[in-house]
């Protein structure tokens, strides 16, 4: 649904007056001043921090006006001694976990002081000694009472807590409410209604669905999510044997393959996409289905609840609708770590405590489209009311499910999704597969042939 517009003022732009005031000069003179005052405090990290420059080292920001890069303006306004930049990598994700790990292992590369991570890649991090742990003490709020469960639960290894959640995400199944199709659906409902849709040669439609195939991590999660939705599952016992029934995972599978003849339920374009790719192909009205992640929604329809509602912005919002994955979504997101080589610590750490805090954390989600990893901003009545598919994300978090925990995962992923692509394409599953898969979790390169 499009966000709520119009001249009134709701609770949340209330409580958020004095965080919008510095930059969006809403008022003049001495009250512009004691209010810009007032944010810079609340800004400001603790006393006691070591003097010197942050830099940040993450992928691409991906939200709507680069909400990231607005965050650290204000914490450089209220932190002269602390000035912080974010160096993005231009890689996909497995190419930024591969530049992210040689720049940490590298002791002459003193210039990072803090990673986002991709949650996945916590264990390794903190395996590979590249992480300080975060000092919990210094803490100004319990972790465990302000951050959702899931999201804070990949942060932690071992043990120890070696992040803090900077945004998390739940797939989401979008849909097109103009073509007349009504929630919930399930794998079967989907094919139905994209054969009738096709059958019908519905101006424009080339395809039923479509999500991200391509080989990189979207297969991975989209084989999961599959795997899930038609009640398998794939599990991983505590001396890291990977469990997963083969004619399960095959059968979820086909339901992720494009056709060969017929109606095309899946698109075949899918099988080269990633999440820009689906979008783009979504928006452009070539499927009626599309697995995506949160900050797509914003994408597609412009939706920003402090903007004037243009035509096209209005005729996108008609025709999006988003609802449910037929099952558990991926849990995704990422995490903000001290990098070990950082010659600030504690001031890294005040600047990850600032980004996920409750106003960052409100202002992410508001104005970027970033899934926030804090309990009260889905609770919030007034983001509700200008965000009214909050609670349906809030519910896609809660019920999502967290991929195997190991310093190998990537391995792992690799592999796996190389055993996805070959079903995909007409072949069949290895009968040894919980063995591979046990291997690759543990870092060994399977034995026999394997799937690149």
């Amino acid at each position: 649904m499009p966000p709520t517009r119009g001249a009134r003022s709701t609770p949340v732009q209330g409580r958020r007056s004095w965080w919008r005031a510095f930059g969006l000069g809403l008022m003049s003179g001495v009250l512009v001043a004691a209010l810009a005052s007032l944010l810079l405090w609340k800004v400001a990290g603790p006393e006691g921090l070591e003097p010197g420059d942050l830099v940040i080292l993450t992928g691409r920001d991906d939200s709507k006006g680069e909400q990231r890069q607005a965050l650290l303006k204000l914490w450089n306004a209220a932190n002269p001694g602390n000035q912080a930049t974010m160096i993005s990598l231009p890689e996909t994700a497995d190419g930024q976990y591969a530049e992210m790990i040689n720049r940490g292992e590298h002791e002459r590369d003193q210039d990072i002081d803090v990673f986002n991570l991709d949650v996945t890649w916590t264990a390794a991090f903190a395996e590979k000694n590249l992480l300080r742990p975060i000092d919990e003490p210094r803490l100004a709020e319990r972790p465990d009472e302000t951050f959702l469960e899931k999201p804070l639960r990949t942060c932690r290894y071992q043990d120890r807590l070696w992040a803090l959640p900077f945004n998390t995400d739940a797939g989401l199944l979008y849909y097109r409410k103009d073509l007349k199709l009504a929630p919930p659906f399930d794998w079967p409902k989907i094919e139905t209604e994209s054969i009738r849709l096709l059958t019908a040669r519905t101006p424009g439609l080339k395809a039923g669905f479509t999500s991200q195939l391509a080989n990189y991590e979207g297969l991975t999660v989209n084989a999961l999510e599959a795997l899930w939705a038609h009640d398998g599952d794939l599990r991983v016992d505590g001396q890291g044997n990977v469990s997963i029934d083969p004619r399960r995972l095959a059968a979820a599978l086909r339901s992720l393959t494009p056709p060969t003849s017929g109606p095309a339920v899946v698109s075949s374009g899918a099988l080269d996409q990633n999440e820009d790719q689906s979008r783009e192909a979504f928006a452009a009205g070539e499927v009626a289905f599309m697995r995506n992640w949160p900050v797509a929604y914003r994408k597609l329809t412009g939706g920003d609840a402090t903007a004037a509602p243009s035509a096209a912005m209005t005729a996108a919002a008609a025709r999006v609708g988003v609802t449910d994955l037929p099952g558990p979504s991926v849990l995704g997101g990422q995490n903000l770590a001290v990098a070990r080589q950082s010659k600030q610590p504690r001031a890294a750490q005040a600047l990850i405590e600032y980004l996920t805090g409750e106003e960052s954390q409100r202002t992410l989600f508001e104005e970027g489209g970033f899934a926030a990893t804090r309990a009260v901003v889905y609770e919030d009545v007034g983001i509700k009311e200008n965000y009214p598919y909050l609670p349906l994300l809030r519910k896609a978090i809660d019920r999502a499910r967290l991929r195997p925990v190991s310093p190998h995962y990537v391995n792992f992923s690799r592999v796996l999704r190389g055993y996805v692509r070959e079903v995909i394409e007409g072949r069949t599953l290895p009968d040894d597969l919980n063995a591979r898969l046990t291997e690759a979790l543990r870092g060994i390169t399977p034995t026999g042939p394997a799937p690149d």
